[in-house]
């Protein structure tokens, strides 16, 4: 196997890993519907919050990331933070759960088919590359992921060794 091809499975695993934490999956795993807009004591975001503003940033990047057409319009921090702590109902979580997943599955995707990932995307400047996206997903998944876990822990949602 290449070089090339070891940087890019090792991307692959990144974006879902837990080598040094909890991943996506297990943190947002068995939060009950009664708890999901729930904002604990000293926190600013629920469990919903947390989880449709990971999807959002992710789902913008990848926008970025594969459409030639790709405008940046979304505006900071309305935009990419949900208003109401709450999901407006049980499909919404799921489907921002799903989204997330899916999402994930295609920047995979874009990684192995990328043969260059220091080339800039479509639509972006010469500092903005595949490689920069993907690890500011990376990055910024596993920053927020962290944040749920310390939000459930504050709910009493979660146990240490979970």
């Amino acid at each position: 196997m290449s070089e090339a091809r070891d940087i890019h499975d090792h991307l692959v695993r990144l974006l879902d890993w837990e080598d040094a934490h909890v991943g996506f999956e297990k943190a947002v795993a068995g939060i009950p519907p009664d708890k999901r807009g729930a904002v604990a004591p000293g926190f600013e975001h629920s469990p919903w919050q947390l989880i449709e503003h990971i999807r959002l940033g992710q789902d913008d990047i990848r926008d970025f990331c594969v459409r030639t057409d790709y405008v940046h319009t979304m505006t900071w921090p309305d935009d990419y933070w949900p208003k109401n702590p709450a999901p407006p109902n049980d499909k919404a979580w799921s489907d921002s759960i799903a989204g997330y997943k899916r999402t994930l599955e295609e920047l995979k995707q874009i990684v192995r088919e990328t043969k260059d990932l220091t080339a800039k995307v479509p639509t972006g400047n010469a500092t903005q590359t595949f490689l920069r996206s993907i690890l500011l997903t990376a990055d910024h998944t596993g920053y927020h992921v962290g944040q749920l876990v310390d939000v459930r822990r504050a709910l009493g949602l979660w146990k240490v060794n979970a």
